[in-house]
């Protein structure tokens, strides 16, 4: 029995329409795949994480999103306040230079220098 004509015939006798619809399953299987290899890929990199929370559990995709969400949110926070510290502490070590620069700035304006003056220098050089 020969093949029948219907299935043997060449692209260029398929309207765009046709083309379109014969290449959407196939689209979207790929999006689908890529979709599919994205979430495996984000449950393999936090394994560790989702373990923690959910030891001997088959997580679902949505599961694996959710997670992600939130552990990225989580970590989105802990930088913020690292930052904040970081940036505390470099306001705070900036104003302490500043004013042991003004402190040496009135004490050399006076000429006479006590004892005071000299256990002071001293102690703001250490």
């Amino acid at each position: 029995m020969a093949p029948s004509a219907a299935f043997m015939e060449p692209d260029n006798l398929l309207t765009p329409k046709e083309k379109n619809k014969l290449r959407k399953p196939v689209v979207e299987k790929m999006r689908r795949d890529r979709i599919n290899s994205s979430i495996e890929q984000l449950k393999l990199l936090l394994e560790k994480e989702f373990q923690r929370h959910q030891p001997n559990s088959k997580l679902e995709k949505a599961d694996v999103l959710e997670m992600t969400v939130s552990y990225l949110k989580q970590q989105s926070q802990l930088q913020m306040k690292r930052s904040f510290h970081k940036s505390s502490q470099f306001d705070f070590r900036e104003g302490y230079s500043r004013c042991l620069q003004e402190a040496f700035r009135f004490l050399s304006l006076h000429k006479v220098r006590t004892e005071t003056q000299t256990k002071l220098l001293s102690h703001f050089q250490k």
